[in-house]
């Protein structure tokens, strides 16, 4: 729909991957075209990739039941992602959780910045694409308004821990909020409790989601470690409430 303020606004809400996509696009025009295939991409990237449903090529091939030249060729693209991503997080990343083949750490960041660049291909150069409280944003909201992003506190309902502003940028959380202690730590093969939250922005979503994941396998670890990442801030919540957050890290902490 377009909203009657007087800036120009096209927004769009999909169920999809058990969660809710937002698309809010800030220019003028008729986007229809353009969230139609956002929408398509959206659903390939689900039937493709969903470790719950059993006839996905991810879930077929994890119990060998195909091979990966018999998969879509994103497949194999992600895969090869996901290794290097595992490289460069020593080891905290992994698309095989407990042994089982499960790239959802690295693929919902992946699909979204895709989402984004289909938009930027249909012309719109001020937008975000949100799924799960995951955003990649392009441009701006408004001419001179940065994105706003409210960062949820994981361990008080209602409350934020974090407001970030945004100018073709991302921010990702990984956290217990929502699925419980369900990221595993590739180090022990147990779950990863020492922290409640963590959140990471970046420019580009893909790797943004999946230093989160990694950051929050590594616990207090992580902190250090994103502040040797150029371009990368993080803040983080531990279990106990306590928040910490990376030197360049520029949300209003409130927790």
């Amino acid at each position: 729909m377009t909203t009657g303020s007087a800036l120009p606004r096209t927004v769009h809400v999909e169920h999809c991957m058990g969660t809710v996509f937002s698309i809010d696009i800030r220019d003028e025009g008729d986007w229809s075209a353009a969230l139609a295939n956002v929408v398509e991409w959206l659903h390939r990237v689900d039937a493709t990739f969903s470790t719950y449903k059993n006839d996905s090529p991810i879930s077929r091939l994890g119990r060998d039941e195909i091979s990966l030249t018999e998969c879509p060729s994103e497949v194999a693209q992600v895969l090869q992602a996901c290794d290097a991503v595992t490289l460069e997080t020593g080891g905290y990343f992994t698309a095989r959780p407990g042994g089982q083949l499960d790239p959802s750490g690295y693929v919902k960041g992946w699909a979204i910045e895709r989402a984004s660049d289909i938009l930027r291909e249909h012309g719109s150069n001020n937008h975000a694409v949100n799924g799960g409280g995951d955003t990649q944003c392009a441009g701006e909201r408004a001419p001179g308004e940065l994105w706003r992003i409210g960062l949820a506190h994981p361990l008080q309902p209602g409350r934020l821990t974090a407001v970030v502003a945004l100018r073709d940028g991302a921010v990702a959380t990984s956290g217990t909020a929502e699925r419980g202690a369900h990221i595993i730590n590739p180090k022990t093969d147990e779950p990863a409790t020492a922290l409640a939250s963590i959140s990471v922005t970046g420019a580009r979503l893909t790797l943004v989601d999946a230093y989160a994941t990694a950051g929050f396998a590594m616990g207090q670890d992580s902190l250090p470690w994103l502040e040797s990442l150029p371009g990368y801030e993080g803040l983080l919540v531990s279990a106990s409430g306590h928040a910490s957050w990376s030197s360049g890290f520029t949300g209003a902490a409130g927790a």
